[in-house]
């Protein structure tokens, strides 16, 4: 029952934000709105990666940008050039090409959305399955500095190479159909639609991760989380959920990066940058590494007010010192500090210092 509340008032408040929006005339915070949504589904997978399955993450936006970015690619790349190919016959035949008109008006081929936003996130989870095998079996700063390479290694690729624009990125990327009359895009016009758009695909990936960690796996992910040795000792294949978890997290990223690249029109390098792992961890800790709930709320505020440029050329730097700041003197997230508790530490701890021998 708790949950299905926790879920209507999510809800509530998201059409409670729209009306708001609607009402006071300022309907453009509905685009920052909408792209916290999809950077806020890759950060409740990452929330369930480290405050369940215990493992530290510093490679995320890589997963983010392999989505983007071969999302970006293969629906503006032209493939007219190649149309004698067995490739493109083969996508062709199969309907998964749309034809059309470049902005200088030649002839265009490219693939459709859905086949790309599906071989994106295939991809993506390939990449993390194969790289999950090894690389989760290292634990604490040795897990991080390996994910942290990966990431690294995402963002040069996208940096060096001319398939993916470099330093330019990919742009004049299409909106994506999601039906007749309703598309992913950043249009003006179609703001109020993707806003709930992107919250409804926000609450699908919170009732599917709530749902997976009160099942018999999130039973083992909490067992691994506190105690690995324990947890094998009693029978649980910790690698096999810790794998499981991890590609399913990239798919959520993945996700997130297809969506917000389409609604954004294209995709940059810096979506790939250490900086960006570095701010997705720190808000999950803000929020509390085992807490949906509250990396979600952090993930709201933080993202929405770095977007709307509060941070100013401070960004990465508030985000570093956010994460410093809670690894600190909350690493359980500011949201479970007990007030009560530190106040009542802080009075014992002046009241010894005056006392006097």
């Amino acid at each position: 029952m708790k949950r299905i509340i926790a879920l209507l008032v999510a809800c509530l408040l998201v059409i409670a934000v729209e009306l708001l929006c609607s009402w006071t005339g300022t309907l453009y915070y509905l685009t920052q709105m909408t792209m916290s949504a999809y950077y806020s589904l890759l950060i409740i997978g990452l929330c369930v990666v480290m405050g369940y399955a215990g493992q530290i993450s510093l490679g995320h936006a890589g997963f983010f940008a392999i989505g983007g970015y071969l999302s970006a690619a293969l629906t503006t790349r032209n493939l007219l050039l190649f149309h004698d190919s067995l490739l493109v016959r083969g996508l062709d035949f199969a309907g998964l090409l749309v034809t059309g008109k470049d902005i200088y008006g030649g002839a265009l081929v490219v693939v459709t959305p859905w086949a790309a936003c599906l071989f994106a996130v295939l991809v993506a989870a390939t990449i993390a399955f194969l790289i999950g095998i090894p690389v989760l079996k290292l634990k604490g700063h040795y897990l991080a500095m390996a994910t942290l390479g990966f990431g690294i290694i995402i963002y040069r690729l996208a940096l060096a190479s001319s398939y993916f624009g470099g330093a330019d990125g990919i742009s004049a990327v299409r909106p994506f159909p999601l039906c007749p009359g309703l598309s992913v895009s950043g249009g003006p016009s179609t703001r109020v639609e993707n806003y709930y758009i992107a919250w409804g695909l926000v609450l699908l990936g919170v009732i599917l991760l709530r749902n997976l960690i009160n099942s018999r796996i999130g039973r083992a992910l909490r067992a691994i989380h506190g105690s690995e040795e324990a947890a094998e000792s009693m029978g649980v294949d910790t690698a096999r959920y810790k794998l499981y978890i991890f590609v399913l997290s990239a798919v959520l990223a993945a996700i997130a990066g297809v969506f917000l690249t389409h609604y954004n029109g294209g995709i940059g390098p810096s979506e790939a940058s250490v900086m960006k792992s570095v701010r997705y961890v720190a808000i999950v800790a803000v929020g509390g590494m085992a807490h949906l709930w509250g990396a979600l709320t952090m993930s709201i505020v933080l993202n929405f007010l770095s977007l709307r440029g509060v941070f100013g050329t401070y960004d990465d730097a508030i985000f570093g010192t956010i994460l410093i700041l809670i690894m600190l003197f909350a690493p359980e997230g500011i949201l479970r500090i007990n007030v009560g508790q530190k106040l009542l530490s802080l009075g014992g701890v002046f009241k010894k210092g005056g006392r006097k021998d």
